[in-house]
């Protein structure tokens, strides 16, 4: 998405990154990666298990939020969601693209 980011401006989506990794972690993984848009600390897991993508154990990890992407409209209904099936896994963006051309 960052590399993406001006398609989704134009597109009117406001981007937010969700980990369930500490802000300290979230502010240097930013600057490290210059990101344009804000990420957002779950570290008490509330939003991954809202959400249903808080896995309880992979690869010996516990309490590791699975890779998703969810758009929501400007009146806070979900529109689409997307897990990955397995770890490592991008979503289709040209499909989050579509559905967002959609709301427009």
């Amino acid at each position: 998405m960052r590399d993406d980011f001006a398609a989704y401006k134009a597109l009117d989506a406001q981007v937010v990154g969700i980990s369930v990794d500490s802000v300290f972690c979230h502010e240097a993984w930013a600057k490290h990666l210059g990101l344009p848009f804000p990420l957002l600390s779950d570290f008490n897991k509330d939003v991954a298990e809202k959400y249903g993508v808080l896995l309880r154990e992979i690869l010996g990890l516990k309490g590791v939020a699975n890779r998703a992407a969810v758009v929501v409209d400007k009146q806070g209904t979900v529109r689409y969601v997307w897990t990955a099936a397995s770890p490592g896994e991008q979503p289709d963006f040209s499909k989050i693209k579509d559905v967002l051309k959609g709301l427009a």
